[in-house]
């Protein structure tokens, strides 16, 4: 017989006591997720150096191949925020975290000692697909279950700012990866980079995950030792429950995706076509130039990520999405217009700096803001395969279409869909969500009442 998820005056989730424990919590949950992160973006940073490595010089389509498999790993992640999701909602947040990492430093070592085409043909492009693949299935449990791990550890009244630290380190995993190429641009030739540099940047990614490990050792798990004991005795059945989660709990499931679906693709619009952008302006002359842009930008847009959590610990969630919502929609056709056309490093960096405060609207608190929808017995799937679902359709799939829409001179369609698409959100966030109300991280027994 199935047993209803705990009802009023049970307590499900730890969270911290003290400011201080709350602060180690969030630094060794977030650690993998830069480790995690830095496995992702390294390939998008190192694209065009390692790209002649898998495909033929020959090939025409290589560029537009290379970025088709970075968006058929996204096929992958709401897969891995079904394992990962299920698994972290019955037997802990910190073993979820600690498994979906060292797959993500396994595959990255795979493809830091993988062939080259001229070696074994075709089976490079198979193991490149591969490894890219399984990290898209451990990625897609990671953001899901840390998100989860650091809204609940959070001290209530600082969610939002502690929360944050999840895209501190989403974005850090970036500007990691760009400082990595700035120092080989400083210390070493293009053709090193391109022959075995790469090699060394996906290595770093897999030595990572080891230190995470690690520092993991020690965190707090999130679930109460009842919650956890309730599952393996069996009595807990619809905890991560797939079957709970779309018959019972599909109504804050649709709010997950949509609250996501015009966020994800800002989000890789801004930050990941916006650098390859900048990254072909100086493509031809100053190499050095175009990476420190990079580097600054995105640091900035990390930095900015704890300022956006505390200001919605004061106005509330939904005023940094209605301010990312209407920015999304006046600047998305100015980045895309104006930003290929700069020929001064200065001009592009404030550009990118500007997106970069209107895309903090979004990403310093989503995490907390999904984390808020669900109950604590099926949050880690719901959070996690609500955004894979998002992140997969919009989210991945943004840099392709966009060097699919260059490729046909089809820009002003890809601007127009993208604007649409963070639209469609922008009602969602103006009409489907309340400012400072009751939510499931707060006050779980009013909820349930």
């Amino acid at each position: 017989m199935t047993q209803q998820p705990p009802g009023p005056g049970t307590k499900t989730t730890r969270t911290s006591t003290t400011m201080g424990r709350a602060v180690s919590n969030t630094l060794k949950g977030s650690a993998g997720n830069l480790v995690e992160w830095y496995d992702v973006y390294v390939y998008s940073v190192f694209a065009s150096y390692f790209e002649s490595q898998f495909f033929s010089e020959d090939e025409a389509n290589s560029t537009l191949y290379v970025w088709a498999i970075f968006a058929v790993t996204f096929i992958m992640r709401p897969i891995g925020s079904w394992f990962f999701g299920r698994f972290a909602d019955r037997h802990g947040r910190r073993l979820s975290l600690s498994v979906s990492v060292s797959l993500m430093a396994a595959c990255s070592l795979l493809v830091a000692v993988s062939p080259t085409a001229n070696t074994i043909g075709v089976g490079a492009v198979v193991l490149l697909v591969f490894a890219r693949l399984v990290q898209g299935f451990a990625t897609g449990g990671e953001y899901g279950t840390s998100a989860t791990y650091m809204s609940e550890t959070a001290l209530p009244g600082r969610r939002g700012f502690l929360s944050s630290f999840n895209y501190v380190t989403l974005v850090g995993g970036h500007v990691l990866a760009q400082l990595t190429l700035m120092i080989m641009v400083l210390t070493m030739s293009h053709d090193q980079i391109q022959t075995w540099g790469w090699r060394v940047a996906f290595a770093i990614g897999a030595v990572g995950a080891l230190v995470v490990l690690w520092i993991r050792r020690t965190m707090d798990e999130s679930l109460q030792t009842s919650t956890l004991q309730a599952v393996k005795a069996g009595e807990s059945e619809q905890s991560g429950s797939m079957k709970e989660l779309l018959l019972n709990q599909w109504r804050p499931l649709l709010l997950c995706f949509l609250v996501t679906a015009g966020g994800t693709l800002a989000f890789y619009v801004y930050s990941v076509t916006g650098p390859n952008i900048v990254k072909s302006l100086f493509a031809d002359g100053d190499v050095v130039a175009s990476t420190l842009i990079n580097f600054l930008a995105l640091t900035f847009l990390m930095l900015l990520q704890p300022l956006g959590g505390y200001i919605s610990d004061k106005v509330g969630r939904k005023a940094l999405l209605v301010f990312f919502g209407v920015g999304g929609v006046a600047y998305t056709w100015f980045l895309l217009t104006y930003l290929p056309k700069q020929s001064s490093p200065v001009s592009a960096f404030l550009i990118l700096a500007v997106g970069f405060v209107i895309l903090t609207g979004y990403t310093s608190i989503n995490a907390v803001v999904k984390a808020e929808l669900f109950p604590t017995h099926i949050r880690a799937l719901g959070v996690g395969f609500g955004y894979a679902l998002a992140n997969s359709a919009f989210g991945g799939t943004a840099p392709l279409m966009y060097e699919a829409a260059t490729g046909a001179d089809r820009m002003p369609l890809f601007i127009a869909v993208a604007t649409a698409i963070i639209a469609v959100s922008l009602l969602v966030y103006i009409f489907a969500l309340k400012n400072k109300s009751p939510n499931w991280l707060d006050d779980e027994h009013k909820m349930r009442g």
